[in-house]
């Protein structure tokens, strides 16, 4: 049999009514009597149902996924992915929304987030660009006892916080050796597009991108990177310019999650069939475009896992259990024509 509260009680020598504030964090509990409780429930093996607590409670989890305004397909994955979360989660007393903010000012987000009260919300999981502004808004969302997931693209320098997404900096490196292979001779330029070079996503795979690029393949020239900020106009403006200033650019490398913008610009501009273009995440576009081999490799990491992986750690979190850390590590997935 499991050791019950009471069983608990009678090993820490202390009344189930100081058992029952311990365990639900309340006031009212000496220090002495949490050090009690805490070390009987290492003596004798002591495991809270919570299931049982928040069902007898009728306790509801709230999470939320703080996503861009801006997007195009993957983002709509992503959403589709919140949304069918809540609606399978719902018998589990989990109910998963997501809002979508402008994160082009850091100003503007770090004043949303200021807006998120713990009384409605247990946990948030924020996809922005890294900024000062958003990274010390989400540490005050911490003490304000709301469990915080940086979503994809993470702050640096945050440790009161989880992040769900693949390794960036093994991305990176992914892409920088798939290119690299495809050009044994090591002839050429490589040309970089970001959407932003804000995001430390982006940031991540450029390093990770020039490692590998620098040791493995030091012939290959890679060009500054092109930012797009998610505008048709200005990405067929830039990319137009680079391939007139850099004829003997041979591989395209598309750092950030929507690939439709710059690949399309790309193949406006040049014979984008004779390049190697590396792309992140699967989308319709990408799909598309890899099946009549305008584009040769995606990198992507599964948006169902990620939006799943973020709902199990901020309820492990709102639950003070620790999350099971080989469950939430998100794969690099590398797709070719070949195995979609």
């Amino acid at each position: 049999m499991r050791p019950t509260a009471k069983d608990l009680a009678k090993a820490a020598g202390v009344s189930l009514a100081t058992v029952d504030r311990v365990l639900n964090d309340r006031p009212n509990a000496s220090k002495k009597s949490i050090l009690k409780v805490n070390e009987a429930i290492e003596r004798i093996g002591f495991v809270r149902n919570i299931a049982a607590v928040n069902l007898a409670r009728n306790r509801t989890y709230k999470f939320r996924f703080v996503l861009p305004a801006s997007g195009d397909q993957y983002l709509c994955e992503l959403l589709n992915q919140v949304e069918e979360a809540n609606r399978t989660l719902s018998s589990d007393l989990i109910d998963v929304d997501a809002v979508q903010i402008s994160v082009d000012d850091p100003h503007d987000v770090a004043n949303f987030l200021t807006t998120l009260d713990a009384n409605e919300v247990d946990g948030v999981a924020i996809m922005a660009p890294e900024s000062p502004q958003v990274r010390d808004a989400m540490v005050r969302l911490h003490d304000r006892g709301i469990k915080v997931v940086q979503f994809l693209s993470g702050q640096e320098n945050l440790e009161n916080a989880d992040f769900v997404g693949i390794d960036n900096f093994a991305a990176g490196a992914t892409a920088g050796r798939i290119i690299g292979r495809f050009h044994p001779d090591g002839q050429g330029k490589v040309l970089i597009i970001s959407e932003t070079m804000q995001a430390q996503d982006s940031i991540e795979r450029r390093i990770g991108f020039d490692r590998i690029m620098n040791e493995k393949f030091p012939n290959l020239k890679i060009l500054p990177s092109l930012e797009t900020y998610a505008s048709a106009e200005r990405a067929a403006d830039v990319i137009v310019r680079s391939f007139n200033y850099n004829p003997d650019i041979v591989a395209v490398y598309v750092l950030s999650s929507e690939a439709k913008v710059p690949v399309s610009a790309v193949s406006k501009c040049a014979a984008i069939k004779d390049l190697t273009v590396v792309v992140h995440e699967r989308t319709p576009f990408t799909e598309q475009t890899i099946r009549d081999e305008s584009i040769d490799a995606i990198i992507a990491q599964n948006p169902g896992h990620t939006v799943r992986s973020a709902i199990r750690i901020m309820r492990a979190r709102t639950d003070q259990r620790e999350p099971l850390a080989s469950q939430e590590k998100i794969r690099i997935e590398v797709l070719f024509k070949e195995n979609l």
